[in-house]
């Protein structure tokens, strides 16, 4: 027998007992500590790590402030205004250049809406809206729920509600 056929038939053997190790060897299923490891119930995350995901519940709504207004109107102007306006009739900048027009806060339905279904449409989504969950975190969601009713209210107000001191400001 010459050299060549007996380091091949050796150079098969040794490559065909590693991979017979390679399958037999100890491994890990899923959800399977390594040996020795323990665990101490209930498990907490590492320190300074923030939760993926939002509470099931969402926060109350905070009382009513000018700064709650005011800062719902900085986020309203930025993330809502491109489709609902600034005016929040849905005519916004997006929808003159063809996207399908947002229903009008001034609707019926939504001038008598609970403002739960306002926080749940820029949490999820609502019809072709998206998710802004990502982008409007829980307080600001609140702040801009309190402007688009003062947006509302705004609508529906007349000279006579404003006080009498305050109306020259007004022209």
């Amino acid at each position: 027998m010459s050299a060549k056929p007996t380091i091949s038939i050796l150079s098969l053997m040794l490559i065909l007992h590693g991979c017979d190790n390679m399958a037999n060897q100890p491994k890990l299923n899923p959800y399977e500590l390594p040996v020795g490891s323990q665990v101490r119930w209930p498990l907490k995350p590492p320190p300074h790590t923030v939760a993926r995901d939002e509470p099931s519940k969402p926060p109350a709504p905070p009382p009513v402030t000018m700064a709650l207004l005011e800062r719902g109107k900085q986020r309203f102007e930025i993330f809502c205004s491109p489709c609902h306006s600034r005016l929040g009739d849905g005519n916004g900048v997006i929808v003159q250049r063809g996207f399908p027009r947002p229903p009008s806060y001034y609707s019926e339905a939504l001038l008598h809406a609970p403002n739960q279904l306002f926080y749940d449409a820029i949490s999820h989504g609502y019809g072709i809206m998206f998710s802004y969950a990502d982008r409007v975190g829980p307080d600001d969601r609140w702040a801009i729920v309190a402007y688009i009713r003062a947006l509302q209210a705004s609508a529906q107000a007349s000279l006579s509600d404003v006080p009498p001191d305050q109306r020259g400001a007004l022209q």
